[in-house]
């Protein structure tokens, strides 16, 4: 396995993510959170647009990380590179 190919789709996929998680809060939070505070709806006794900006989007990144770590992340032994490196500088 290349460590430098799966370090990079490891980076990629917490970028997307976390572009995933803004954009899903930021929607949430401005397109329902712009109203009058007097017409607000409330779900749980939270403004209807913190509930699903912030409680359900948090839950669902949550699965959406498990899911990623569990599929596409892969365990890596850095001693065995480490170890390599210090061969190399002798």
């Amino acid at each position: 396995m290349k460590i430098s190919k799966q370090i990079n789709k490891e980076v990629l996929i917490t970028i997307a993510l976390y572009l995933i998680y803004f954009v899903w809060w930021y929607y949430f939070a401005y397109e329902y959170g712009s109203d009058n505070v007097e017409e607000y709806k409330y779900i749980l006794g939270l403004p209807e647009w913190f509930f699903y900006s912030c409680v359900v989007g948090l839950v669902l990144i949550n699965v959406l990380v498990y899911v990623c770590i569990k599929l596409f992340f892969k365990d890596v032994d850095f001693e065995e590179y480490d170890n390599k490196d210090k061969k190399l500088d002798k």
